[in-house]
């Protein structure tokens, strides 16, 4: 331990907690590692492990700012508790009562969804984190988003994880407060208990003592870079191991702190009742549930409350022991690693007088198997593709952009052989897996969607009409539909589809209007709105499955005009001359 303080009888485990932060360390490659335990009132132990930024050897010490992830949603929903306290918010109301244009997919759970419902993961909505980690979207455009996602369970059906839920409650607070969520935090909980925090990752990087954050792929260590947490009030602070003490100084004295009350402990009481079951108990672990911001369980028969972090180079776990008046956080500077579970496990093992479980031995264990898997694993992989089943179309096909409403655009174009992808930050080359399916790249090092496979769909006519990806496992993948694009946008082209045509005994008349726009208007039809579809080809709005294709001839003209209706495929040809007088009947567009 770099700088340890040590009070009562924790002294005495502190070169047993040294042994074990450096075995850990050293299996799963984390660079840093800090500790904070509150024990009856009193900061019992500080310390700090490693190096924060292993490649300058900068030493970690417990004043060194981490990216603290979800424990965040403690202090949001502290914040709201707040504000209930203040009688400003019944938390039991509808989102809507406070935020209008709050939408969901379903109306019904849109007009029900309480504020408690978002700190509780209970609204029906899964994860659907793809929509906001690629940064992009303010707050406010990813509340816009959350109308157009899909749920996967009824409101208060069963627990789903949902950082856009916090996202809302963090909108919650601004629209009551008229504060930003990040000043309010700051003006009601950090600086009333003397935290040093930041809300950004520019603000972390310009700290003189921040971790630098790190990813292990396959046992290999690298730096990453510091990702922004655009949904903040989820998981967006970033503080020190010194600083996360007097959070759980206050939490364990129900609302007090340095003598004075800044939240009633009855409030306290209800963030931290368990409220929703989110898993069975595992090992020396009871039933999970999940309260109003906290992650409430038993450990070997102790009452524990608190909340894991984990973000990319980052991972932290702050647990409570309220009867004991206990409460132990770990911070450490790579992702994914079980390292923080492991050492405050060994804390509440010996605060409670009990043998301490093998907790690194186990998951070691785990680890290794794990690691002798992946090459397995790879294999099986690449044998899933079907071989010789190449795409069914020219690699120029796919181009184009693909849209949803809530997820956002896709941009998709042919070079050198190879289709490449661009969503928000992400962008590269797709690896051809099999038939229409493309995958793009695996990028362990970075925030990226790895190995996530695109689907093309073609409509009837074999035009590509629409993309498919899998980025919210629980529902049903979400289809991007194509953008019009090509001749169709063009004014002059349009210019050109306009005149009168002839099929057969029938006169189809198009006209350019006022807005650029071009309509049909068919002997013995009504008018029709022609929409842009791709290429020279124009849907029909008022008929679903409808197109028309305006065709270039020999010398570039445009001479053809062709129908594609489900009950076929008709061509008019352009008239030279107006008819004499429009025949009875028609062939082109219609239901029958």
């Amino acid at each position: 331990m770099n700088s340890p303080v040590a009070l009562s009888n924790l002294a005495a485990i502190t070169p047993e907690l040294d042994a074990l932060a450096a075995e850990a360390m050293d299996e799963w490659k984390v660079p840093a590692v800090t500790i904070a335990v509150v024990q009856n009132g009193e900061t019992a132990l500080l310390g700090a492990y490693g190096h924060r930024d292993a490649e300058a050897g900068l030493p970690a010490t417990p004043q060194t700012q981490f990216t603290i992830c979800s424990i965040t949603k403690t202090f949001t929903a502290t914040g709201l508790a707040m504000l209930v306290g203040d009688g400003r918010l019944d938390w039991a109301k509808p989102v809507r009562d406070y935020v209008p244009e709050f939408r969901l997919h379903d109306p019904v759970a849109t007009e029900r969804v309480t504020v408690r419902d978002l700190l509780s993961h209970h609204s029906g909505l899964p994860r659907h984190d793809w929509v906001w980690m690629p940064g992009g979207l303010s707050r406010t455009e990813m509340l816009a988003a959350m109308r157009h996602i899909e749920p996967s369970r009824d409101i208060r059906t069963s627990w789903q994880y949902s950082n856009l839920g916090y996202n809302v409650a963090g909108l919650v607070t601004e629209r009551i407060s008229g504060q930003s969520w990040e000043d309010f935090i700051r003006s009601r909980i950090t600086d009333p208990l003397q935290m040093t925090v930041s809300m950004t990752v520019d603000d972390l990087a310009q700290a003189e003592d921040a971790a630098t954050p790190y990813i292990v792929h396959r046992d290999e260590r690298r730096p990453t870079k510091l990702w922004p947490f655009h949904a903040a009030a989820a998981a967006g602070i970033n503080t020190s191991a010194a600083a996360i003490a007097n959070w759980m100084t206050f939490l364990l004295a129900e609302g007090e702190f340095a003598g004075h009350r800044l939240l009633d402990a009855a409030l306290i009481h209800e963030m931290q009742a368990p409220r929703v079951l989110s898993s069975g108990p595992e090992r020396e672990f009871g039933h999970v549930h999940y309260g109003l911001g906290f992650v409430t369980t038993t450990y070997r028969g102790e009452r524990i409350v608190g909340h894991s972090g984990g973000w990319l180079g980052w991972s932290t776990l702050m647990r409570l022991v309220p009867e004991r008046k206990l409460g132990v956080a770990v911070f450490c500077n790579v992702s994914g690693a079980p390292v923080p579970a492991i050492l405050i496990n060994r804390v509440m093992d010996r605060v409670c007088g009990k043998e301490p479980v093998p907790w690194l031995e186990r998951l070691r264990d785990l680890r290794r198997k794990a690691l002798a898997q992946a090459e397995t694993d790879e294999q099986t992989r690449l044998a899933a593709r079907k071989s010789n089943a190449p795409p069914a179309h020219p690699l120029p096909d796919y181009a184009g952009s693909y849209q949803h409403p809530g997820y956002g655009p896709i941009t998709i174009t042919a070079a050198s052989d190879a289709l490449h992808w661009a969503y928000r930050c992400f962008q590269g080359p797709l690896e051809h897996r099999h038939f229409e399916t493309f995958e793009t790249p695996q990028l362990p090092y970075d925030l990226n969607p790895d190995r996530l496979a695109l689907s093309f769909h073609t409509d009837r006519d074999g035009n590509v009409a629409s993309l498919s990806a899998q980025f919210e496992p629980l529902v049903a993948d979400i289809v991007f539909q194509r953008a019009p694009g090509g001749d169709c946008m063009d004014p002059a082209f349009r210019i050109a589809c306009a005149g009168r045509w002839q099929h057969g005994a029938t006169t189809h008349v198009v006209t350019l209007q006022d807005d650029g726009e071009l309509t049909l208007k068919s002997d013995l039809q009504p008018l029709y709105h022609l929409r842009p579809y791709q290429g020279g080809i124009f849907s029909i709005v008022e008929l679903e499955g409808f197109r028309l294709e305006f065709r270039r001839g020999a010398t570039g003209t445009v001479d053809e005009l062709v129908f594609h209706q489900p009950n076929g495929t008709f061509v008019a040809v352009r008239m030279e001359a107006d008819p004499a007088a429009a025949s009875a009947g028609s062939s082109g567009p219609s239901r029958s």
